[in-house]
């Protein structure tokens, strides 16, 4: 039985009021998920106290955030350290998102120093990799997927590797008018396997999911999760609306 991991990006939206309004319309549609599909949502910082305390009545729903510093504490204004969400609850963290490495100037290194402290601190590491359009169009994708997985990943134990989770995005398909289909999206899934077997061993690599993170939405989320190595979605817009967001929920349980 395949347990899938959907799990939503809010990215710099839903401020706490609207983070517990988003939790009375989930509470109404389902108590418990803990026996379905894993379901974690990453909220903005301001909204992660609120995102916890809500998530408490609905069984087995996760809370993660977006990002974090690879240091315990300093002089490093603005950021959150993984003691901090430690602290407030939460289980998973986003890092190396396309945006942050984008607008951010994240590096692989960078990436790959927080992946090292979030392990370490018993946070579950999502981590984004995914190529451009113009990467895409030079068909340097796997390229660019393998060099940030291994920027990333190089220096981890096998053990290590398994206890994180991959996001594949397509960032030349989110926002540019172009569409990566289903077969683009387990082409890449495969491809990703193959490194984290290079990496770790067919059986960690058999063992970590790999999200879809190019805009699953509950029209494509099927066909998406149907293919073989696609173990859930990094879902956007689609995930703050409490109702997609369970109907492609409802979705993976089908599959499993």
């Amino acid at each position: 039985m395949r347990r899938f991991l959907i799990a939503g990006n809010w990215k710099m939206n839903l401020g706490p009021a609207e983070t517990t309004t988003f939790f009375e319309e989930m509470k109404t549609l389902t108590a418990d998920v803990s026996d379905g599909a894993e379901v974690l949502v990453c909220t903005p910082f301001v909204s992660l106290p609120a995102a916890v305390d809500a998530a408490a009545a609905i069984a087995g729903f996760k809370v993660g955030a977006q990002n974090m510093h690879f240091e315990d504490n300093g002089a490093y204004t603005g950021e959150t350290s993984a003691a901090m969400l430690n602290e407030l609850g939460c289980s998973y963290v986003i890092l190396g998102h396309s945006e942050r490495r984008e607008y951010f100037g994240e590096t692989d290194a960078i990436v790959g120093k927080k992946v090292v402290r979030a392990l370490g601190a018993d946070l579950t590491p999502v981590l984004c990799v995914g190529e451009v359009l113009a990467q895409r169009k030079a068909n340097e994708q796997n390229d660019v997927v393998a060099t940030q997985l291994k920027g990333a990943l190089s220096g981890l134990t096998p053990d290590q590797i398994g206890r994180t989770v991959i996001a594949y995005e397509p960032v030349w398909a989110i926002g540019t008018g172009e569409v990566a289909s289903p077969q683009q999206a387990q082409d890449m899934h495969q491809f990703i396997r193959s490194v984290l077997t290079e990496l770790a061993g067919k059986d960690v690599a058999d063992s970590v999911r790999v999200l879809y993170g190019g805009s699953m939405k509950p029209d494509n989320a099927e066909e998406l999760l149907g293919q073989p190595d696609v173990d859930g979605g990094l879902i956007g817009g689609a995930s703050m609306k409490a109702g997609s967001l369970f109907k492609i929920v409802e979705i993976a349980n089908k599959l499993s």
